[in-house]
This record gives structure tokens, sequence and C-alpha cells, in this order.
């Protein structure tokens, strides 16, 4: 695989640093509102390298809309697992998934850029006991995820696992 390997195991003081930042509701609205929109651009302009998520790691996944066909481009964290990309569709704790997760699952053959590399992929949502165990990962990869899971209220956070297609 190559997107650069994110081994969730390996916590930092930044990774904790950054979700004390985003753990507030003005944190959040940041990462909600402005970072999705400056790191398009960033991550296309360094070729995945460079992003305003500084303290996590982050990749461009291009899929195609559900309902319009279009492409869309959208900046997510991810982490790895074997030869497997895995991202959270966690919308900041929002009571609805976000709208990339609904196009995944409608067309589940997506474009990921990350680190310099660009590649064909096929996702999916992991469930049952394999979606625990990587949802124990991202939380403690991730802090924030456990307050997003608050949040959210009764949602169940989707995890999704995407795998290279040669």
């Amino acid at each position: 695989m190559g997107i650069p390997a994110v081994d969730p195991h390996t916590g930092s003081p930044l990774l904790r640093l950054g979700a004390r930042l985003t753990g507030n509701t003005p944190g959040r609205w940041l990462t909600r509102r402005v970072a999705p929109r400056v790191d398009r651009r960033l991550l296309r302009w360094s070729r995945g390298r460079l992003s305003s998520a500084v303290v996590t790691p982050e990749l461009l996944l291009i899929h195609t809309g559900a309902k319009t066909g279009r492409r869309r481009t959208t900046p997510l964290t991810y982490f790895t697992d074997d030869d497997r990309v895995i991202v959270v569709a966690s919308n900041y704790g929002g009571s609805r998934h976000p709208l990339w997760y609904y196009n995944v699952l409608a067309q589940p053959r997506v474009t990921i850029s990350a680190g310099g590399y660009t590649g064909t992929f096929v996702g999916q949502e992991v469930s049952g006991t394999e979606r625990a165990r990587l949802w124990d990962l991202a939380t403690a990869f991730i802090p924030s995820y456990a307050d997003y899971e608050r949040l959210a209220g009764g949602r169940t956070i989707p995890v999704l696992a995407f795998t290279e297609t040669r």
C-alpha cells in the first residue's frame, strides 16, 4: 500500500493537545467549518503532505456524489490497519452521518491521496466486533472521537475501511 502507514497505537502529546483544542464548541466549529475548506487546497497543493490539522494524519477522499454523480473531495483524518485505510464518519459529533459516508456506501470505489501517493480504493463499513476493535483504536488515537460519540446522541458513528485495488 502506497498510503503512508499510521499506527493508531502511537499517540503523541501533540494529538492529546489537538484533542483538547477541538474538544470545545469553538474548536469544533473551526475544525468543522474552516479546516475542510483550507485542507482541500492545502492537501492538493502539497500532494497530501501538509494540512491545517498539523497533529493528525490527513488524506483526501475523492468520491462520487450518490445523487448528483459529481466528484467530491473531502479531507479526513485516518489511520491504517494492516493494508487498510481506516476513517471514522464522526461528522464532529453531529446528529447525522456526513454526506461523504452515503456517497461511499452508494459508490464504494474512491480515490485516496495522502503523503504524496494517490490510489484507487474500495470502501466498506465495518460492523460487529471488527467495528468495536477499530473504534477502540480510533478513540485511543484521537480522543475527540469519544466526545463526538457522546455529542452524537443515539447515532452510532460509522467506521469505514478502504482497501486498495490494483
